[in-house]
């Protein structure tokens, strides 16, 4: 755990103190004391390094994915009025699922043909198929599975482990989010900082944009060489250091500086990372010339870098969020989805990568086995039990943890919740969700609250 307080202490010191380095060179040593400090966050030997969350936000389908139902099938627009399955909307009788569902792999896992590509990695996923959150509406939802609290605004999941590792690049952010189109609900929300130094919120990137000065604006200068750019980088932070020691209790201060810094960092570093045209050809026909798939691969490239954190959404708004027309929208979405994630998990594989990186798939809740009135062709969310898996990093493959009812409404074995995902995936990265905290307005917070239990059947 980094000791905010002694930090700030040692910043304010050696401002004090005027030790005549110039302002850059301060500043990077500061920031090679706190990245040192942070990396001694492991408790204990981590089984993963980096994290990518495949984000299908506005809430996938369980049924129509991971979760097969039969009853489904035999109740397909009945009245089944006495099993009380309460919704946000008014909805009517069961729908059964469009989709087929075949068994994958040694584990037989059965898997929607959706994701009919995604399922020959199987072996190596965990199947939660007992999640639940707390209420049926987006917002909250969202700000649960990316900040562990529904209304009060705290630090994103990414901030947390950038806080507690640190980043193995710096000249590269720590924790990106990348959602082409635009931002989704609750916009930066999703990735914010908080009440964490600035300097570990997420990085948003529009992949929707494909030219490097459009993916990263202001990536070049057209009329300023990098001398003269690291001269007035230099002037800028000593004026800025100099405003701040008047007002050392602005953490807002401290965030702009480390923004201007990282954006010069990047202008040396990034045109590399982010230039998909070093891929072989064999590689970019793999992932495929489409955005989901450039969204992967540049993931890819950027976990070989040492990113911590990086989130891929599916895109602005709610794509998943099919209240009618489920059948085409999920299946145009998945389309998008299946074969990027079969190329970048047979991406990672063959690179050495996959046993370092842990990844998450899911939304922010499910949705309803009965159908939307008046037609039978779409669902209502549905927090009282929905699907996500894990693979990669320390988790044990072939499995599935928990289920629902028999309709899939509601998780009835080893219900999960938010709290318990996030904790697990803190251990897998070797913290101990209890022990990883920040002082603020008197008291200690951490990611999990009060709650959160280590999923131990899913773990290698």
């Amino acid at each position: 755990m980094v000791s905010s307080d002694n930090q700030c202490d040692r910043r304010t010191l050696l401002q004090k103190l005027g030790m005549g380095l110039p302002a850059l060179g301060l500043t990077a040593m500061l920031h090679k004391e706190s990245l040192a400090s942070a990396e001694r966050g492991p408790h204990f030997a981590p089984q993963a390094k980096h994290v990518v969350h495949l984000f299908m936000n506005g809430g996938p389908s369980q049924v129509d994915t991971f979760d097969p139902k039969p009853e489904l099938d035999k109740w397909h627009g009945k009245d089944i009025g006495s099993l009380n399955l309460r919704t946000e909307r008014r909805t009517g009788a069961p729908m059964k699922s469009p989709f087929s569902f075949k068994r994958y792999g040694e584990s037989g896992i059965a898997v929607s043909d959706l994701f009919k590509n995604t399922a020959k990695h199987i072996d190596d996923m965990a199947v939660i198929r007992s999640m639940y959150a707390e209420v049926p509406n987006h917002e909250p939802s969202l700000m649960l599975m990316n900040c562990g609290d529904t209304q009060l605004p705290r630090p994103s999941f990414g901030s947390w482990v950038t806080y507690g590792l640190g980043s193995e690049n710096e000249n590269l952010p720590g924790f990106l989010a990348m959602c082409p189109g635009g931002y989704p609900i609750v916009s930066t929300r999703n990735w914010r900082s908080s009440f964490l130094p600035g300097s570990y919120q997420g990085t948003y990137l529009d992949t929707k944009n494909t030219a490097l000065d459009k993916l990263l604006e202001n990536i070049r200068s057209a009329t300023t060489g990098s001398k003269r750019q690291s001269d007035q980088l230099e002037l800028l932070t000593s004026l800025n250091r100099r405003h701040q020691q008047a007002h050392p209790s602005d953490p807002r201060l401290e965030s702009r500086i480390k923004s201007f810094e990282m954006a010069y960092r990047m202008q040396l570093e990034a045109a590399e990372a982010f230039d998909l045209a070093r891929e072989t050809q064999s590689t970019l026909d793999m992932y495929g010339d489409t955005i989901i798939g450039r969204q992967l691969l540049l993931t890819r490239r950027l976990i070989e870098r040492g990113v911590r954190f990086i989130q891929a959404w599916s895109g602005a708004g709610q794509p998943w969020d099919n209240h009618s027309g489920l059948e085409s929208a999920h299946r145009d979405l998945a389309n998008q989805w299946d074969r990027p994630i079969d190329a970048f998990i047979t991406d990672l594989k063959r690179r050495g990568l996959f046993g370092e990186t842990l990844i998450l798939w899911g939304g922010e809740f499910g949705r309803t086995p009965v159908a939307e009135k008046p037609a039978l062709n779409g669902r209502d969310h549905n927090h009282y039990g929905f699907s996500v898996w894990l693979a990669g990093g320390g988790i044990k493959g072939g499995t599935i943890h928990g289920q629902t009812d028999e309709f899939g409404f509601r998780a009835v074995d080893s219900p999960t919740s938010v709290h318990d995902l996030h904790a697990t995936m803190l251990h897998l990265l070797g913290i101990d969700h209890e022990q990883l905290t920040y002082r603020f307005a008197g008291r200690d917070f951490r990611l999990t609250d009060v709650h959160g239990q280590v999923i131990d059947a899913i773990l290698a």
